[in-house]
């Protein structure tokens, strides 16, 4: 019986290594609120870093690497041609952390290696943005903002 937790316990924090969570931020100021996962963050398909768009004059979870099916590159969000590198073309916006959070994954998928994409805003390319790791400021009116203390979601 020992033997048998002892498996569950080490399958439960073998797990939870690779899972991902986004937390509520919000300003005791002005009262902005965003959910994001406030520093880079790895799941077992989905690479984020929180960002701050200076445009937008907002917090957003970008996606840095997505892990994809076998055989799936060029149909992943419009035509990427043949990328043998791995790196999503400038000129198309990566997929939206939503999207890729909420993916349903099949059983038996075989997924191939991590496909990379550079930091953008999500509502412009042209924005100016930059990396925002917890503890930092409030994009609106500069006072740092605080976190939930438990995750507001746990991904994969």
């Amino acid at each position: 019986m020992s033997c048998k937790r002892e498996n569950l316990e080490q399958q439960g924090t073998a797990q939870s290594k690779h899972m991902g969570k986004s937390y509520w931020f919000e300003c005791g100021r002005c009262g902005y609120r965003a959910k994001v996962a406030g520093r880079a963050d790895d799941g077992l398909h989905v690479s984020v870093q929180t960002i701050l768009c200076e445009d937008c004059k907002e917090l957003f979870d970008a996606i840095t690497r997505l892990r994809i099916l076998e055989g799936s590159l060029p149909a992943l969000h419009g035509t990427l041609g043949n990328a043998r590198e791995n790196i999503q073309p400038a000129g198309k916006p990566p997929p939206g952390s939503e999207w890729a959070l909420n993916r349903l994954r099949f059983m038996g998928e075989r997924v191939s290696d991590w496909l990379k994409f550079p930091l953008k805003c999500p509502t412009s390319l042209i924005h100016r943005v930059r990396v925002w790791n917890d503890p930092d400021k409030c994009p609106r009116c500069g006072v740092y903002l605080e976190r939930a203390a438990l995750a507001y979601r746990v991904w994969d």
